[in-house]
């Protein structure tokens, strides 16, 4: 007789995930602005950070922000004098986003915190769990990116 508790149904671990991303997205969300910046401008210099210059679309299309959001968050930076705007080199109808030096200093040791704390956050878990969900969530990411939901499927 299996007992009922011990069987994880779609639903719960959906609730599970839910949870544990709201707590971990909180979490995160308080260190950083406990750092003085606001989790959209932390996500654009993130990716400066790791990608290097790039143009607003591009930086959008990388942080899952809004075209209005992004303009907001470059001019908020900007104001602060971490990133600035500058023409391409090869194309000068293209305007790229840049952290300043000022910027990079900043966002390194920003980052540096932000990754102390996801290891705090992630301790418990051995490598072999880690591994285990690293690829389990990818899957149902995968599966989900592809899916059809039920109500729009064709019945025979």
């Amino acid at each position: 007789m299996t007992d009922e508790r011990n069987i994880v149904s779609a639903p719960r671990l959906w609730l599970v995930l839910a949870r544990a991303h709201g707590s971990i997205v909180d979490f995160i969300e308080g260190a950083i602005t406990a750092q003085g910046l606001g989790i959209s401008d932390f996500m654009v210099m993130e990716v400066l950070l790791h990608k290097g210059p790039l143009t607003i679309s591009v930086i959008g299309e990388k942080v899952l922000l809004a075209s209005a959001s992004m303009t907001s968050a470059i001019d908020r930076l900007e104001k602060r004098s971490l990133v600035r705007r500058r023409s391409c080199n090869s194309d000068r109808r293209i305007r790229l986003v840049e952290l300043t030096a000022e910027g990079k200093s900043f966002i390194e040791e920003i980052y540096a915190r932000h990754e102390k704390d996801l290891e705090f956050v992630m301790a418990g878990l051995s490598e072999e769990e880690r591994r285990t969900m690293y690829e389990g969530l990818k899957t149902v990411g995968l599966a989900a990116k592809s899916a059809v939901p039920t109500q729009k499927r064709k019945t025979a």
